[in-house]
């Protein structure tokens, strides 16, 4: 099922010319009109309108997350204002927010490239949508909003938060398809298990999940106790928000929207091409954003192409689901520890629940990571012994996927934090 079959299934050398020719005018459009770009390509004295193939994006300069922030508000953009007529911005919790625009062309195309992906997952016209992302200048819930709308799909634009009215409305209303992060995803079927509703009561059949990385096993976890379909989605505000990729109903990787976006995977360090199917940083070039385009930007998300064919028919490369994060991801005793690793070997042991907390910390100048997981209430009115047992399998199975050692410790069910947003898996004391 497409959405737009001449163009996600379209011939790769057809492709590849589109992608080449959409780079030049989207080179124009930032040399004359962004004075960011204008400076950096005088100083490397680049002459972009000699390029002859998309071989030549390597001699473009990168876009930094601190260069949107150094050019708050309306730095980058490539229109007058007068011609935007949506605005997005980051949280600015990190630091400086970074705001982007989006002209009325961008908007279209944001709609169709979101109701692709909602309808490569399977939903139709006929599905009920509840959005359970924060509305406002997130760009979550607005893309997935108005790709909702595009598909002709009934949207309920609840917004994050009160989990028990989500399930109100979704009995009420015949939710079909559920858009929030994964985490909260599970927060919604724990308080479902509470309430003592059966999902299977439910409408409910999809499940479209992303603003955070998550593992296979959450996947299982969450149709397990959902009863739906769960796909991944991936966007990010600075290059146009959700939309960017997204997976089939194969679950096999995510399609990149290479008519839109050009994707480069490169090693962090040396920002050389990694070999194929390595993994790399994902480096994003727009090729038809007019408001504010993005030349090689940075996103620090980590991934891997996956050169195989998909049995869905669709063209466009894929890549695997976010790994973590070149900026969050744990160096612990030299090692680079991602959290999702640590959440796949939880999810495959008995007797513990989808929540942990990672502590990081420094003792006598020494790392100690002490992974916090919850178990089933059951296990703390046995012996002592199974506690000891399941925390014995819970580190030499960490161990073996880490190369590390970690301390473990048990807490009791609904114990750790429950989240309606992006989940907070680590807390890094080291910092302190």
């Amino acid at each position: 099922m497409y959405w737009q079959e001449d163009k996600e299934c379209m011939n790769r050398g057809e492709l590849e010319q589109l992608q080449f020719e959409r780079l030049q005018s989207t080179l124009n459009r930032v040399g004359t009109h962004v004075p960011f770009y204008r400076q950096k390509f005088s100083e490397m004295k680049l002459d972009y309108e000699g390029f002859n193939s998309l071989d030549d994006i390597r001699k473009l300069p990168f876009t930094l997350k601190q260069d949107l922030r150094d050019s708050y508000p309306y730095g980058l953009f490539a229109v007058p204002l007068r011609e935007v007529v949506r605005l997005h911005s980051s949280s600015g919790t990190t630091g400086q927010a970074t705001v982007v625009g989006y002209t009325k062309n961008d908007i279209r195309n944001w709609s169709d490239l979101v109701a692709r992906i909602l309808c490569a997952a399977g939903l139709t016209a006929d599905d009920v949508i509840q959005i359970a992302f924060g509305y406002g200048l997130f760009t979550g819930g607005f893309g997935l909003h108005y790709g909702a709308e595009r598909l002709g799909a009934s949207v309920i634009p609840i917004s994050a938060g009160n989990t028990k009215r989500q399930i109100q409305i979704m009995q009420d209303f015949k939710t079909t398809a559920l858009v929030c992060t994964p985490s909260y995803a599970l927060n919604i079927a724990d308080v479902l298990f509470d309430m003592g509703i059966n999902p299977a009561g439910l409408s409910l059949k999809f499940g479209l999940f992303g603003a955070e990385p998550w593992s296979e096993a959450m996947r299982q976890e969450i149709n397990e106790k959902l009863g739906i379909q769960a796909t991944d989605n991936y966007g990010l505000s600075e290059v146009m928000g959700p939309g960017v990729a997204g997976e089939c109903r194969e679950c096999n990787g995510l399609h990149i929207n290479e008519d839109h976006f050009y994707v480069e995977i490169l090693d962090p360090e040396t920002l050389e091409p990694v070999e194929p199917g390595e993994v790399g940083e994902l480096v994003i070039t727009t090729l038809t954003k007019e408001a504010f385009p993005m030349i090689r930007y940075r996103t620090r998300d980590l991934t891997r192409f996956l050169p195989e064919p998909c049995p869905c028919g669709r063209t466009f490369k894929r890549m695997h689901r976010i790994l973590g994060r070149t900026d969050d991801m744990l160096i612990i005793k030299g090692v680079n520890v991602f959290p999702t690793q640590i959440e796949s070997v939880l999810f495959n042991i008995d007797g513990t629940e989808p929540h942990y907390r990672i502590i990081v910390e420094r003792e006598n100048h020494q790392d100690r990571a002490t992974v916090m997981v919850e178990v089933k209430e059951s296990l703390f009115s046995d012996q002592m012994s199974k506690q000891r047992e399941l925390i014995d399998t819970i580190r030499k199975q960490l161990n073996s996927e880490l190369g590390i050692g970690v301390a473990v410790k048990l807490v009791e069910e609904k114990t750790l934090e429950r989240f309606e947003g992006k989940g907070q898996r680590v807390i890094d004391k080291r910092e302190i």
